[in-house]
């Protein structure tokens, strides 16, 4: 019996050098970027809290806005 020719894939993700090192440019765009990102998306960020507080208020009381609901959509479709 011959066994079949395996090779094993070796993969490491460690840099063993200088090419890995930061530089002063790199680090200074990265600086640059992180200040820019929550000023262009604090609107999105202001409806993220806003969601997350509507979400934990409803979380919290589920079955009583359930029933809220029901009698809103009953009334509504009453009245029509």
């Amino acid at each position: 019996m011959h066994s079949p020719n395996t090779t094993r894939l070796a993969w490491c993700t460690a840099a063993h050098g200088d090419n890995a090192k930061s530089s002063r440019a790199d680090l200074a765009a990265l600086g640059e970027h992180l200040n820019a990102c929550p000023q262009l998306h604090r609107h999105l960020l202001t409806l993220h809290g806003a969601t997350e507080s509507l979400h934990s208020f409803v979380a919290t009381r589920f079955v009583s806005t359930l029933t809220v609901l029901a009698l809103v959509i009953g009334i509504g479709a009453w009245m029509l």
